[in-house]
């Protein structure tokens, strides 16, 4: 498995040190034969914000490859889901002994969650540098 995903996009906007990049999310059968005939569809576009102290050598419309390390997903995975579920699942089993009582034990785990994500949106700045993606321009070939 490689450790590094990579995108093919073009750069859509620059703000200061911020670049948006327009990638073409392929789905897997985008590069069947048969897709012709297929009605489902071939992908969509997303959007990548970018954060890249030389930003203002890039221009509008721009072909640039975004790089990132599969390890970002899967923190991001961990931090979005997996831990939120562990809390929640203990905190349930905690508030069931603690209080005996199953409506207020759900209601008062899911309610752990709300901090949780908050704190994590208070350090929202904080990953946003560390699970970035890097930019590389791709050089045009002149005929």
């Amino acid at each position: 498995m490689a450790n590094t995903i990579k995108h093919l996009g073009v750069v859509d906007n620059i703000e200061g040190v911020h670049l948006k990049v327009k990638i073409l999310q392929a789905t897997a059968c985008a590069t069947c034969s048969a897709k012709g005939f297929c009605t489902s569809t071939g992908g969509k576009e997303k959007f990548v914000d970018v954060i890249d102290k030389d930003a203002s050598s890039y221009q509008v419309g721009e072909q640039v490859m975004i790089e990132g390390e599969t390890f970002m997903g899967m923190v991001a995975l961990l931090l979005a889901f997996v831990l939120p579920f562990v809390l929640l699942i203990a905190t349930l089993f905690i508030f069931m002994i603690w209080m005996g009582n199953e409506l207020y034990a759900g209601v008062f785990s899911l309610g752990i969650l709300i901090p949780y994500y908050y704190l994590l949106w208070l350090q929202r700045d904080r990953l946003k540098y560390r699970l970035a993606f890097t930019i590389t321009p791709i050089k045009q070939l002149t005929i």
